[in-house]
This record gives C-alpha cells, structure tokens and sequence, in this order.
C-alpha cells in the first residue's frame, strides 16, 4: 500500500516541479513576422516612395468616359466575333498554314508609337534619359537619349544606367489579355540601323503562376553603326530565360503561343548619347534552321 501511494504521488511532483521551473523563466513575447513574408506584395525598387493608396481610389469614375469604353469594348468584340468566321487571326486557313513571314509592328504614323511605352533609371533616381519619335520619312521609328551610369544618391542603389523601349501589352474587348501566337514561325527578324551599341531583345511571355511573372527571355543584338540597314534574324531558340536580371539555371525555350511584349534595353555601361532606328519588327519561318534550343535543359524523369 505504501510504493502504490509513492507511484501515485510521484507524477503530482514532477508536474508541479516543471511547472515552478516554467515560472522561473524569462517571459518572451511572441515573434513577430514581417508582413512582406505573409503577403507578397509588389515589387518596389529602392528610392520610389510608396503609395498609400486603397485600389478603389485610383479609379476615374468618369461618365463620359464610361460611355466611350463601352463603344470601344463592343466595337472590339464584333471584330473578334466576325474574324473567327474568317479563320485563325482573322486570315483564312489557307493563308494560315502557308504564311512564312509576318510584320507584327512597323512605324508607318503617329499612332504606330503609341504602342510602346518607355523607361529609363530616372524611375530611380538615375540620369538616364530616352526618346522616341518618328523618322525623318516618318516609316521608321527613332530611339535616341543619353546613357549614365551615376548611380543616385539615396544610400541603396549601387548600379544604374539603362534604358528601355517595350511594347504595350495587347488587350481584347472588356480589357481581357491578347496574346501573340508565334508557333508556326521559328525566327525574330528585325530592320534596324543603329550606332555601333549592343543592345538586349526582350520577350515577355504569359506564365501560369504569379512569381514567374518577371520571367524574360532575352538575346543580344548587335548593331553595326554607320549610315547603311541591316536585316537580324534571331532564332527563338537562342533566347534564354532569366528573372529580374539573373540567368536561371533551369532553362527552357520561349512559350511562343503566349507572347506578350517584346522591348529593347540598353545598359552597356557606356555613357553618352545613343540612338537607334527600326523599321519593322517581325517574325518568320527559316527551313535552313533546325535547332530546338540551344542551351542545356534538366532531363526530368530520366531513364533508368
């Protein structure tokens, strides 16, 4: 009867010494997670001063302008709906399957610039500056600007000088995302006449997941100089795929039935002025090329 009290008694004894042990340590207070780690917000980069804005406040509620979206979104749709009874692309099948070559942007008037919007390092305090304009026979499009590489002065940025020229994202009726269907065509081709810089081409695709949505692929181009055109023609094969600037080691090819923009960067590191002229930008089909992709790819699912 004595060891069954001793046994009953001795697991009171230990709970009640663990619990003095537990009183006699330092109260801590719970950590607290930043709130970039919970919700991933926009990316910001250093210098920009951040908006404290609801998205309901950065809506113009216009009824003028209301009215003019609603003509234009209908006006969109009737297009699309007729030129699917047409064929692919509002071409006949025909034409489709037997099109070797097709210019996706020229520079034939004003409303041709329109459709690329520009960007420099002055977004973060740099002194990069660009430009665009018609050519003096207004059928080409004119880049020109001054290159810095002076970072600015705001303690967090330690490199600058760039300068870029995209395309706008094309949008279909009610503001849905078009996409450009490049499957049948296997080349970029470019008119252009620059002034001896290289320069960096790139492709934006549409992605199936949110963090890939930085993901470019991108290829040099290499300008001659000097008062004469020259014709490039870029495999899409030697496009290759990086993320805010980093080359990812995980490499594919471009998705070409989703493309969305494509843009020009320059950022040689070489200040001074700088111009770039472009006569059409397209796409076409090369028999003489038959490589799939260039760069080594991970073999998922090996064979054993």
């Amino acid at each position: 009867m004595l060891l069954q009290k001793i046994t009953r008694l001795r697991p009171v004894r230990l709970l009640s010494s663990i619990h003095q042990q537990q009183l006699l340590l330092p109260s801590t207070t719970a950590l607290s997670v930043p709130r970039r780690s919970v919700i991933q917000n926009e990316y910001r980069r250093p210098g920009q001063p951040r908006e404290n804005k609801f998205p309901w406040q950065k809506i113009n509620f216009d009824f003028s302008k209301g009215l003019q979206g609603i003509k234009k979104h209908f006006a969109l749709l009737k297009k699309e709906f007729l030129a699917r009874w047409v064929g692919p692309q509002g071409k006949p099948i025909l034409e489709h399957m037997l099109e070797q070559n097709r210019v996706i942007w020229e520079f034939r008037g004003p409303e041709s610039l329109e459709q690329w919007t520009l960007s420099s390092d002055q977004e973060i305090g740099g002194q990069s500056e660009i430009y665009l304009k018609l050519g003096k026979n207004t059928n080409t499009c004119f880049l020109y600007g001054t290159l810095s590489s002076v970072p600015p002065r705001d303690g967090e940025t330690r490199y600058s000088g760039y300068c870029t020229m995209r395309s706008k994202q094309p949008l279909a009726s009610f503001d849905r995302k078009e996409h450009y269907d490049w499957t049948s065509f296997n080349t970029l081709h470019l008119r252009v006449r620059g002034d001896g810089r290289p320069w960096m081409i790139n492709l934006a695709a549409e992605m199936y997941f949110s963090h890939q949505k930085d993901d470019i692929y991108s290829y040099f181009l290499y300008t001659r100089g000097g008062p004469y055109w020259q014709e490039v023609k870029i495999p899409f094969s030697k496009f290759f795929l990086s993320h805010r600037g980093r080359i990812q080691d995980d490499q594919h090819p471009v998705w070409l039935d989703k493309v969305n923009t494509i843009g020009f960067t320059l950022g040689d590191k070489a200040d001074g002025p700088f111009q770039l002229e472009i006569d059409f930008i397209g796409v076409c089909k090369d028999y003489a090329h038959t490589e799939e992709f260039a760069y080594e790819v991970y073999k998922r699912n090996p064979e054993v």
